[in-house]
């Protein structure tokens, strides 16, 4: 099929590039020429494991093109809006004005029975108002969201836990489906669900599942609080619960919490949409969530104190991590640069690396150290914090670490490290929702 791919960032390119590995004739469109310029290089705009790949794969194919002229999706049986969703500044709500101009830009080139497929995260009520603006087209309006892990974006489009169809009652709704089931194809054959429901509930299904993994993330971090109030073990109090197949153990661990360009500004404006709706205390728990997920930063600071005596004042500190996952460069509300900037404002001399992150991490936040090499970031550290667990960070050798630094302090904000290890080699090891003295234990 030919298909058109509105908006080519993190969503769009990773979804150009998957399309043409099923086979399609795929034009990427994006308003960014250097962006444009780059992908149509086969060189990916930011770090995503296996992209570079499928783009080249794509290019060299002659199955999939970039250009910043709408007019290169003319001639397309379906077009995808990819664009970004971001959190309007000074209010929770979602800016959809991105996704405006993508609509406003795609309808002259539309045809009547064209297929128009929604992956954007939007507010619950935009693809009815989007399927308004499409309808004097003739153009089938799907919403069709994306459940994309950062890190692992490339293989969750490939083989997707699910599909889901947002469409219109009727035969509208039913050609449309059936379109798409043209483009996921391959996905289908291989197994993968498929659900098809009204496009409020294909909205909702994104938002509903962001909400969903914060809450999990935010509650363990709420009861590490009353672990360490009570001297109790988050680690292990997560572990019981994980052994209920209610519960599960994905999502359920005490640390610095959740950021990157999603989960914080899904559920910010998830409140604000249910207030628009008058139903604002239906989701006043989200506020909570985002308040405890914003507080795991305090508490791993206070563990940075502790190990310095309650005195940061001129300490070196090195963050080890700066995107807000590992497999990303995403720096977007990154738990890891939150931390860094707290401890520098008590005065702690910080050094931040990141074996991917390091430029956006010093554009966004230019006043901090920071140091590609880990042997030359720790050296002469007072403190060391694993922030982001990359696997390069959790396989450190802690002895041979250990002879770098000025003082073997270490606080493990992921539970990513072996703790007697790393007691057994010197260190004084802390923990978010663990005592002082906690080692980890095998199960």
């Amino acid at each position: 099929m030919r298909v058109s791919v509105l908006g080519c960032g993190y969503l769009g390119a990773v979804h150009a590039a998957a399309l043409a590995r099923l086979g399609h004739d795929v034009v990427g469109v994006d308003v960014d020429a250097d962006r444009v310029a780059a992908l149509s290089a086969g060189r990916a705009p930011f770090y995503e494991p296996d992209l570079a790949p499928s783009l080249a794969e794509g290019l060299s194919a002659g199955r999939l093109r970039f250009t910043t002229d709408p007019a290169g999706a003319a001639g397309c049986d379906v077009h995808f809006l990819c664009v970004g969703t971001p959190q309007r500044p000074g209010s929770g709500e979602a800016d959809l004005r991105h996704l405006d101009e993508a609509v406003a830009a795609l309808e002259p080139v539309l045809r009547p029975g064209d297929v128009v497929a929604g992956k954007s995260t939007v507010p619950v009520g935009t693809a009815a108002r989007i399927a308004d603006r499409l309808g004097p087209a003739g153009a089938r309006l799907v919403w069709n969201p994306e459940f994309l892990r950062e890190g692992h974006a490339v293989a969750d489009t490939l083989r997707p836990d699910r599909l889901v169809y947002g469409v219109a009652p009727g035969a509208a709704g039913a050609d449309a489906a059936a379109r798409l089931d043209e483009v996921y194809g391959p996905l289908l054959a291989a197994g993968v669900p498929r659900v098809v429901t009204d496009r409020a509930t294909a909205e909702l299904a994104k938002v509903a599942a962001n909400g969903f993994l914060a809450t999990k993330i935010s509650f363990m971090n709420a009861m590490a609080e009353v672990c360490e109030a009570s001297g109790a073990d988050a680690v292990e109090l997560a572990g019981t619960m994980a052994h209920d197949p209610r519960i599960g153990g994905a999502y359920l661990r005490p640390g610095l919490g959740f950021g990157g360009g999603c989960l914080p500004k899904d559920i910010r404006a998830c409140v604000a949409r249910a207030r628009e709706l008058d139903v604002g205390p239906a989701t006043v728990f989200l506020e909570e969530v985002d308040a405890i997920n914003q507080r795991a930063t305090g508490h791993a600071a206070r563990l940075v104190r502790d190990a310095c005596d309650g005195d940061i004042v001129g300490a070196r500190v090195v963050v080890l991590g700066a995107a807000f996952k590992p497999g990303s460069d995403d720096v977007r509300e990154s738990p890891s640069l939150a931390l860094a900037e707290r401890l520098a404002d008590a005065g702690a001399q910080v050094v931040v690396t990141d074996p991917q992150a390091l430029a956006l991490a010093q554009a966004s936040h230019p006043r901090l150290g920071y140091q590609a090499d880990v042997e030359d970031a720790v050296r002469g550290a007072d403190v060391m914090v694993l922030a982001t667990e990359w696997d390069e960070y959790r396989r450190l050798d802690p002895v041979a670490t250990g002879a770098l630094v000025h003082r073997r302090h270490v606080v493990d904000a992921r539970h990513a490290l072996d703790h007697q290890a790393w007691r057994e080699a010197g260190w004084s090891v802390h923990a978010l929702g663990r005592a002082p003295q906690a080692v980890r234990r095998t199960a």
